[in-house]
């Protein structure tokens, strides 16, 4: 079981989410709106693991990861995208990104993504 950190502006994307992780017995243990929000969250909340989607208000999820490991060079991050956003992902993943999925999401694609990342 992790603890994982869910961001996302869009808060139906979030509880998609949440509800998956949740029921493979992960505890969601912050939730943040926007990428500024996601590097002050991540640092009280230190999560095993952060979903982070790509595009949102105020800091996007590629420099939203780059704060991220700036403070913590360890941190799990799986980049959450809309297709076409190839570009993004391989940038989101030169940063330090572990892994990304695409929206919409399938459960199974998540989590297999989560287990890997966390190595299970």
């Amino acid at each position: 079981m992790a603890k994982v950190m869910v961001v996302d502006d869009a808060a139906f994307m979030r509880m998609m989410l949440k509800t998956m992780l949740m029921e493979e017995g992960h505890e969601v243990v912050a939730e943040a709106a926007n990428g500024m929000e996601a590097v002050q969250v991540y640092m009280t909340a230190k999560p095993d693991l952060v979903t982070m989607d790509i595009t949102m208000p105020e800091l996007d999820g590629v420099g939203a990861v780059k704060e991220i490991y700036k403070h913590d060079p360890s941190a799990k991050i799986i980049m959450c995208s809309a297709m076409g956003q190839k570009a993004m992902v391989i940038e989101a993943i030169t940063a330090g990104a572990k892994d990304f999925v695409v929206k919409p999401f399938q459960k199974e694609r998540v989590i297999e993504s989560v287990n890997k990342v966390l190595g299970l």
